[in-house]
């Protein structure tokens, strides 16, 4: 993992009405501002930030083995999800907030605690005013793709 917060917590609301999406994410990367309690739960972080790309790292674990042996598909999700709402989040405005209404993921290749580190890589596609897509990866060390997807964000104001 490339950061290690300071803290873990909700962000307070006034960090984003006072500050753009992409400074809130930068914020957190320093660990000025917490990062989310998820990350606690599920073995993910937020390891880069630019406008539009947003890149988390995670590890996936015996813990997290589904009853056929695999990783569940709901790590390879959450990290997708996460990682696309990042990806908008980066290119909100001040005063601006975004929640998911849809997510899409296929999956390709099981992911299994041997995989080793996973990165979930996602771009922004649209940034409308109201409704913003992004699409992301997870890929092991080697580039080899175990998911991808797109996820729509409804854009509102805080």
């Amino acid at each position: 993992m490339t950061t290690i917060p300071k803290a873990m917590g909700v962000v307070p609301v006034e960090a984003f009405k006072t500050a753009s999406g992409l400074e809130v994410l930068q914020r957190m990367l320093a660990g000025e501002l917490p990062a989310p309690p998820i990350t606690a739960v599920l073995p993910f972080t937020l390891s880069e930030a630019e406008a539009g790309r947003v890149v988390f790292e995670g590890e996936p674990t015996a813990e997290l083995l589904n009853p056929m042996g695999a990783v569940h598909g709901g790590f390879a999700m959450t990290l997708l999800d996460s990682a696309m709402t990042c990806a908008v989040i980066s290119v909100l405005g001040a005063g601006e907030g975004c929640t998911t209404i849809e997510t899409k993921v296929n999956f390709v290749r099981a992911l299994m605690p041997s995989t080793g580190p996973v990165r979930a890589e996602a771009r922004l596609i649209h940034g409308g005013a109201r409704v913003a897509t992004a699409e992301g990866r997870v890929l092991d060390t080697a580039g080899r793709i175990y998911a991808h997807g797109t996820s729509t964000c409804l854009r509102f104001p805080l």
